[in-house]
């Protein structure tokens, strides 16, 4: 007697199929957004090394090039002062583009699911 057939190989991958679907809203708002948010950070902090904020930013009072005297010091802060503004603002960018990626993922079944509701209808 056979032990598998079509009969048993369908049953077998309908089942596993129904089971995927059911998985599929667990694991795109669990454990793939959970993977999903510290790939975002990382990114955002590779983003932010590439930049050097915090560097420019720890060092804003500090003389460049080693002028101590009041105008370099002057000279240096203004320097950094607008470094620091430039590279807050392209760092504030790259906040916006990584929340924006996380709203369509999280928006993206959602209107995928109304998207096929309205085509049935």
């Amino acid at each position: 007697m056979l032990r598998h057939n079509f009969l048993s190989y369908s049953g077998k991958i309908i089942i596993s199929l129904v089971l995927e679907v059911i998985y599929f809203p667990i694991w795109w708002y669990g454990a793939g957004f959970v993977r999903l948010i510290k790939n975002v950070w990382h990114f955002f902090c590779a983003r932010e090394r590439g930049l050097g904020f915090l560097i420019w930013l720890k060092n804003i009072l500090v003389p460049m090039y080693g002028q101590y005297d009041f105008m370099g010091r002057v000279i240096s802060f203004i320097i950094r002062l607008f470094q620091i503004i430039v590279r807050g603002l392209v760092l504030f960018f790259w906040g916006v583009v990584c929340l924006f990626g996380l709203l369509v993922w999280a928006i993206f079944p959602v209107f995928l699911f109304l998207a096929l509701v309205f085509q049935i209808l």
